[in-house]
């Protein structure tokens, strides 16, 4: 199917970019979808600071719309739009019209909005590959996430929670005055400065540890034997004690969680915003009018959201 829209290109690095009409035509294997918001992340700017294939070029790695035509995803269906090269190595999303692989094309959960779903992506797939792919979360364990009020501990519970979790317990630090996180855990346990847990923590399958530091440390006395820990962050510290008794005595697995050198599985998005769509979530985000993207491009820091139909 073919369409004429607008759509936003780079004529160079450095350049401002530029809205401009286009014939798009979606052929095998790819989708074709009517945008609404669009995603400005570090690799966009990266593709733009000389990393894109070619001039004239679409950006956009990540955007949200609703499917026009595909032979994957019935039309009219909302979706995300991720991978496959996307804005970066073939045409991106910044566009009123979009034609993606369809391997790219996510459906979106009816209960999460575009915005939200866009604004917690990268958290949200964090989350998932810590406990998912890493950590390989199993029906019926018991799992214990640390720094379970942080964003991406607390999605890390939730996903737990849709792996098959039968426990999920959260671990946060003494002078962490939150209450329990959207009641996603069963159970709220303290730890100390020097990582140093009481006897109400349990033994457990897997550990998802987003504080690192001695917390690390004192949380593997609690996984039990063939057990593994997670780790993802070191906001307690970069550095830790292992006992190396318990280690080789109840053979457990410490792994690493490192997104830029995972490989993320073609379903991992549409499996992330499943495991974090049955929690309500405050999402920090900026939505600006698609022709002001030459203003935002080189904002430091913020979640900003381009509202493409305003093209």
């Amino acid at each position: 199917m073919s369409t004429r829209g607008t759509v936003l290109r780079s004529h160079g690095p450095g350049e401002q970019l530029k809205a401009e009409e286009v014939e798009l035509t979606a052929g095998p294997g790819e989708t074709l979808v009517e945008m609404r918001l669009a995603s400005v992340t570090p690799l966009d700017r990266s593709t733009l600071s000389g990393r894109q294939p070619a001039s004239p070029f679409v950006p956009g790695s990540e955007g949200a719309g609703m499917v026009v035509s595909s032979d994957v995803v019935e039309p009219g269906t909302p979706v995300v739009v991720r991978g496959e090269g996307a804005g970066v190595t073939r045409a991106g999303v910044w566009g009123r019209y979009a034609v993606v692989p369809n391997a790219a094309v996510h459906r979106l959960p009816p209960s999460l909005e575009a915005g939200t779903a866009l604004a917690l992506m990268t958290p949200a797939l964090t989350a998932h590959t810590a406990v998912r792919r890493v950590a390989d979360v199993q029906d019926g364990e018991t799992v214990v996430v640390t720094g379970v009020t942080g964003l991406v501990g607390c999605m890390s519970a939730a996903i737990a929670r849709a792996a098959g979790a039968a426990r999920v317990i959260g671990l946060v630090s003494m002078d962490d005055r939150a209450d329990e996180p959207n009641g996603l855990v069963d159970q709220l346990v303290r730890v100390d400065g020097l990582g140093q847990v009481g006897r109400e923590l349990p033994w457990c399958d897997a550990v998802i540890d987003t504080m690192g530091g001695p917390v690390t440390g004192g949380v593997l006395g609690h996984i039990s034997p063939g057990g593994r820990i997670a780790v993802l962050g070191y906001k307690a510290g970069e550095f830790t004690t292992i006992d190396l008794h318990q280690l080789i005595g109840r053979d457990l697995r410490v792994l690493p969680v490192n997104l830029q050198r995972t490989v993320l599985a073609p379903d991992a998005v549409g499996q992330a915003l499943a495991g974090i769509a049955g929690t309500s979530w405050r999402a920090d985000h900026d939505v600006v009018p698609a022709d002001r993207i030459n203003d935002v491009l080189d904002r430091p820091a913020g979640r900003v959201l381009l509202d493409l139909t305003t093209l």
